[in-house]
């Protein structure tokens, strides 16, 4: 976690707005009065990623001066940390983009006001009735959308919504503050806000609706059907690399543009968001600022699912195994690199051919090209943490889609091993590896049961489905596995790059990968 305490003494100037025409010598500022900014965006997970992706979006449409219409309340669920940090500086921040051999620096402005829901229930509550919110946005991540892994609805027995449902806020979700505050909005007469996830997790439109409507049904029928009728659901794309900010990362913000920010963010240079255009109180005029406003989110969606968080899985763990960590690291190891352009260009981008306006070519040499920036340094534990969650919504539906079509899938099978092995919680060396995950004691448990045998991870059917029912992949899953184990992750990155299935390894050796894979 970034300590927002650690900012040493005299390394710049501290960042609020008394000081923006000072710092305006060196960074982009706004050059608009934030004070005339309608709060009428209310975004619930302030993270780096939001602040980096859609509140820069809408810094750049009021900088427009077209629209002053669209400032932003920030809600926080889990952490003080971070209104601490923003309270100290008028709620601005800096955001460093960081490219191959160059360095630009913005603070951003469109971010009003922040809220502690844990200790400002009621503000929360009162910010979402306001008749000037017209949309609420989210970044809660998959596990804040409490699907069931099975059916894909709503859980309405997990201990956090169940919490929410016994009693008054403070509450844990994000749904039960939606649904108090359309249940005022109702009885005054007021129109509902849209709700548009920018999470990364399938259907984004769907499963916010599924979550709050499924949520107030458990509470106020009445209310979850006017919810149906009334509130939409946009669908949205998100897409912009944007690592952990750790102190140095916030030294360096110091000492190369004189901001003492106590919480800065470092983002790739690329950003892209595209909006499905379903709204019931009105909408940002955001493609003034490069936003592609279409009827259909989920062809881009699954492009970038599939290519660039399929690929983000795959590099985690076979990285982590490997000892490196992070993604630029990583990506100059010439087994790693070889192994993930090998991934996007056979087994992920045949199954994409065809399915939106976008050349498959020119993505993937994009996104080895934002893999390999050494500006952005993402670590891989980040990418490695909650797998059950995002390898069953990013990677095992390539995997499961190529089986079912006949095509190849080594390279998917032996992320999935790399995973697995990970799993166990110490690298090939013995040395501990923490697996972050709501399900890591469950996981790493069957883990260290199966050693190099898949199936007692593979019997977890919320998460594999179907998957543990298909022999040739067991077979071909449990051998990649015994090839880490006994040759280490090298040996089976030059056997599935070598293309080397269906014969043994080297001589006398009882491991051998199926030609199934």
């Amino acid at each position: 976690m970034h300590n927002v305490n650690r900012l040493r003494p005299n390394t710049g100037v501290p960042l609020r707005t008394a000081t923006l025409a000072l710092h305006s010598r060196r960074v982009t500022v706004p050059n608009y009065d934030r004070s005339a900014l309608t709060p009428a965006v209310v975004h619930i997970g302030v993270g780096g990623f939001h602040r980096a992706h859609q509140a820069s979006y809408l810094d750049d449409l009021a900088r427009t001066g077209a629209s002053m219409d669209w400032g932003i309340t920030g809600v926080g669920l889990h952490r003080p940390e971070m209104k601490k940090a923003l309270a100290a500086q008028d709620c601005l921040y800096t955001v460093v983009e960081r490219g191959p051999g160059e360095s630009n620096g913005r603070v951003v402005g469109s971010l009003r006001r922040y809220l502690y829901a844990p200790d400002e229930h009621a503000e929360v509550t009162t910010a979402l009735a306001d008749p000037r919110t017209r949309l609420v946005t989210l970044t809660i991540t998959g596990d804040g959308y409490h699907r069931d892994a099975l059916t894909d609805e709503f859980d309405a027995d997990c201990p956090a919504v169940r919490h929410d449902l016994q009693g008054p806020g403070p509450y844990l979700t994000a749904w039960a503050y939606l649904a108090d505050a359309l249940a005022l909005r109702r009885r005054s007469g007021l129109p509902p806000f849209s709700v548009m996830s920018c999470d990364n997790v399938p259907d984004n439109g769907g499963a916010a609706r599924r979550a709050l409507v499924g949520f107030t049904a458990q509470r106020n029928p009445p209310l979850a059907r006017w919810i149906e009728r009334n509130v939409a659901f946009p669908a949205t794309m998100v897409d912009r690399i944007t690592p952990k900010t750790t102190p140095a990362a916030t030294a360096a913000v110091a000492e190369t543009f004189g901001i003492a920010d106590r919480w800065p963010v470092l983002a790739e240079p690329f950003r892209q968001w595209v909006v499905e255009d379903s709204f019931c109180n009105g909408r940002p005029p955001l493609e003034d600022v490069g936003v592609d406003i279409v009827a259909d989110v989920s062809p881009y969606r699954l492009v970038k699912t599939r290519m660039l968080n399929g690929s983000h899985c795959a590099l985690g763990y076979l990285g982590i195994l490997l000892g490196h960590e992070t993604t630029d690291v990583a990506m100059r190891d010439p087994r790693v690199y070889r192994f993930i352009e090998q991934l996007m260009a056979s087994e992920l981008s045949p199954l994409l051919e065809g399915v939106a306006d976008i050349d498959l070519v020119d993505y993937r040499l994009t996104l080895l090209s934002r893999l390999t920036n050494p500006g952005v340094p993402d670590a891989l534990s980040r990418l490695a943490a909650r797998g059950s969650t995002k390898m069953p919504s990013y990677l095992l539906p390539s995997l499961r889609q190529a089986r079912s079509r006949g095509l190849p899938t080594a390279l998917l099978t032996l992320a999935v091993a790399a995973w697995f092995r990970y799993l166990r919680g110490y690298d090939l060396t013995g040395r501990p590896v923490i697996v972050e995950d709501e399900r890591a004691q469950q996981f790493s448990t069957l883990a260290r049961l199966g050693l190099s045998d898949p199936r007692p991870l593979l019997g977890v059917r919320e998460v594999f489905g179907d998957l543990g029912d298909d022999p040739e992949f067991v077979g071909a899953l449990e051998c990649m596995m015994r090839v880490i184990d006994q040759r280490g992750v090298s040996a089976a990155l030059q056997t599935v790059l070598a293309g080397r299935h269906g014969h043994r390894l080297q001589e006398g050796s009882d491991v051998a990968i199926p030609s199934s894979a």
